[in-house]
């Protein structure tokens, strides 16, 4: 009589016979500081259910060249204990460890889902809803790349790349060693043009941001999967065809990286101009100026607007479901910022609007998440500024901003806190009232093949505009994976 199969979600340490039908989601080798190897890997079972498993030292011969990675199988008897490892992979209280008489049978079972990822919300990362122990799988497309360090002088290499996902939360994503080469080594290929699209495996979570772990994590860069051409297919059209550009902070550690520095991005096909000149311009332009953000001007709107919960577009009615044009259908609008705030620059004072995917950088936490905190307090007056968005003032920032004089405002596009970046656009391109046009001519750059920076291509209305750019997020300490 054949012994039936047991479920994965009731593994428990009562017995060693258990007898499992599952498929092997992954796998992978682990090295310690000794330089002994041993195997892991998680396997799935027709209910969904997980469990991460230990293949020892010295079962490693046994092992390593029977397993393959989504093969399903038939495990008989092994070893049950706590889940003890360092980092988890799944919610599984326990582990399986295989004993000397551990049998696997490979055998097609259709029943077992096939091979997938569990991704992690940006959201909820940005909000710490993360357990400390736990390794998740993220995917994103990447915005910007903000720190580049090389393997000179002893340090490792490593990549820190923002990362947006498909309802505009921004993270940080630090690329360490073999993944950052890697990621340079796809950046810099000419043929490679376009949006890139990331998903990794295994990473860590910590303040907001994540990072590969040192084994177990793998990187797929715009590859042939379901998931990333899914991704890829649901971003606007212009956005699929934008290369991410480098930051002002990844210069100087940058090798072999674009021909045209950040700043002649940021400044490039707009003019440079004082706080002061902004008053005197009668049709909508397109301007790089220096700032600093003084207060909010509240309007009559409030500090948010309701939006797809894919693409940063007003939704018609919050209250009521609808498609949006950009392919989403929208069950429940969510909040975006939409932040009218006064910038200031010696005597002059202008009014510009923030976008949500900016304030979202700069705040750390999405309009969503910050409007629900003030409802489960007790707030639900819409009109009330929440504590949190004093962080938007009292910054000194370079803008790309719309010029609208219609509205007396201008729409902001790009923005950077970066010190030096700010002094350099300071210094170099803002063109004073009393300067000379041939004057001017001579800071702004003149190359016919510069990229369009990111946000061009957004369509501004009258009524208040959408922008779908990726912007710097703010500063944050860089996660070093555990060994």
């Amino acid at each position: 009589m054949s012994r039936k199969v047991d479920s994965v979600k009731d593994i428990n340490d009562s017995k060693e016979t258990w007898r499992l039908a599952v498929r092997i989601m992954d796998v992978w080798s682990v090295v310690n500081n000794k330089g002994i190897e041993h195997l892991e890997m998680i396997v799935m079972d027709s209910l969904g259910d997980r469990i991460q498993v230990l293949i020892r030292h010295d079962h490693l011969l046994k092992w390593k060249e029977v397993i393959k990675e989504n093969m399903t199988c038939i495990i008989n008897n092994d070893s049950v204990y706590n889940n003890d490892f360092q980092w988890k992979v799944c919610d599984h209280s326990k582990k399986i460890v295989f004993l000397g008489g551990t049998t696997m049978k490979a055998i097609e079972l259709q029943n077992i889902p096939p091979k997938g990822y569990f991704f992690k919300d940006f959201g909820e990362i940005l909000q710490g809803k993360c357990k400390t122990d736990r390794l998740e799988d993220i995917i994103g497309v990447v915005s910007e790349i903000n720190h580049i360090q090389s393997n000179t002088s002893g340090k490792k290499v490593v990549v820190s790349v923002v990362l947006k996902d498909l309802k505009g939360n921004c993270i940080n994503c630090n690329l360490w060693e073999i993944y950052g080469s890697k990621f340079l080594a796809y950046y810099n290929d000419p043929k490679n043009n376009g949006a890139i699209v990331i998903l990794l495996t295994h990473t860590m979570v910590k303040h907001g941001q994540v990072s590969n772990a040192w084994s177990g994590s793998k990187l797929l860069i715009n590859e042939d999967i379901p998931e990333i051409q899914d991704f890829m297919s649901k971003l606007p059209t212009n956005k699929q065809k934008e290369k991410p550009t480098q930051s002002a902070k990844s210069v100087s550690n940058w090798s072999g990286g674009s021909q045209y520095s950040p700043v002649e991005r940021f400044v490039h096909n707009a003019k440079c101009m004082s706080l002061s000149q902004f008053c005197k311009i009668k049709h909508e332009t397109l301007c790089v100026t220096i700032a600093t953000t003084l207060k909010f001007a509240v309007s009559k709107y409030g500090w948010f607007y309701y939006g797809c919960t894919r693409c940063s577009s007003k939704a018609p009615n919050p209250e009521k479901a609808y498609e949006c044009s950009c392919g989403q259908k929208v069950e429940q609008p969510i909040p975006r910022y939409k932040i009218e705030i006064y910038v200031s620059n010696g005597e002059s004072k202008y009014q510009f609007v923030f976008w949500d995917s900016e304030c979202a950088a700069i705040l750390g936490m999405t309009a969503e998440f910050m409007h629900n905190s003030m409802v489960e307090n007790g707030e639900d007056d819409p009109m009330v500024y929440p504590d949190e968005l004093e962080m938007l003032l009292n910054k000194k920032m370079a803008f790309r901003v719309k010029v609208q004089p219609t509205f007396s405002q201008a729409s902001v596009w790009k923005l950077c806190d970066d010190e030096a970046f700010v002094k350099e656009i300071e210094n170099d391109y803002i063109v004073e009232d009393n300067q000379s046009k041939t004057e001017y001519a001579k800071l702004v750059p003149n190359k016919e093949n510069l990229e369009t920076s990111a946000g061009e291509e957004v369509d501004f209305e009258a009524s208040g505009a959408t922008q779908l750019s990726g912007t710097k997020p703010s500063k944050k300490v860089k996660i070093k994976p555990s060994s």
